[in-house]
């Protein structure tokens, strides 16, 4: 049998993580999810691995979700606590993520394509939050407000209706939209332009952007400047602009 999650460690320092389950639209079954957890382990403690591409196997289905036969035959009620691994939620993830949606997010597969920092989205793909449609909830989906207007989110939760990928690009839930066969380049682009960053003040940007979702104004400014002290006193915030004065690209050294 295939393994269910799919693992492979780019030489640019990109890792590529596949749901592995296309036949059965790639949902979160015990092995998928089990296979997740130990996928982001994998990522966020290789020093080598900077960024993560999170999709799925195929060209009919990101994530389709929970398995609801599972739900069913577990006779499931409040799902645990650590039920769907989702970067950034349950699990701590100090790297960026990205999300390349190839056609169904729905549900929890919504819920990964949220949670990843930023998303990839095919013309083809598809997002739902569909939880009112079998009696289940979408707590995990609070966090949304900070991404799109209210009442769109309103609208999405209570109909559990999909909406295109247009769509999603057009609330901003999606960063790019492209066709299906351009997907993974979009996505590896992408990573690669966040790659070319000095490291420190990547990772201090992405705790800014976080932090800045719980905090007033002032409260995020005195975050944010916090959160940068480590990448100002670095050696590479004088590699910086000392690479641009001498019109060559800067060598990072994450430190």
């Amino acid at each position: 049998m295939t393994d269910p999650v799919l693992m492979h460690a780019r030489e640019d320092g990109i890792a590529v993580i596949t749901i592995n389950r296309p036949e059965q639209r790639n949902c979160l079954s015990k092995e998928v999810r089990e296979a997740l957890f130990a996928a982001w382990d994998w990522f966020e403690n290789d020093p080598a691995m900077r960024i993560a591409i999170l999709t799925g196997a195929g060209d009919k289905s990101f994530c389709a979700g929970g398995d609801l036969k599972e739900m069913v035959e577990t006779g499931m009620s409040v799902p645990a606590r650590d039920f769907i691994p989702l970067p950034y939620d349950n699990l701590e993830l100090s790297k960026p993520t990205i999300a390349a949606v190839n056609g169904f997010a729905f549900a929890g597969g919504w819920a990964l394509a949220q949670n990843c920092d930023l998303c990839v989205a095919s013309t083809s793909a598809k997002f739902a939050i569909t939880e009112v449609k079998v009696g289940r909830g979408s707590p995990w989906a609070a966090p949304l407000i900070h991404m799109i207007p209210q009442r769109i989110m309103m609208e999405i939760i209570l109909t559990g209706k999909p909406i295109s990928a247009q769509r999603a690009y057009e609330i901003g839930l999606v960063n790019r939209l492209v066709e299906p066969a351009q997907l993974m380049d979009a996505a590896i682009e992408l990573a690669l332009e966040v790659l070319e960053g000095a490291p420190l003040s990547v990772k201090a940007g992405r705790e800014t952007v976080m932090l800045a979702t719980e905090m007033g104004r002032a409260a995020a400014l005195m975050a944010g400047r916090a959160a940068h002290e480590h990448a100002y006193k670095s050696e590479d915030a004088q590699e910086g602009p000392r690479a641009f004065a001498e019109k060559r690209k800067p060598a990072w050294k994450g430190r």
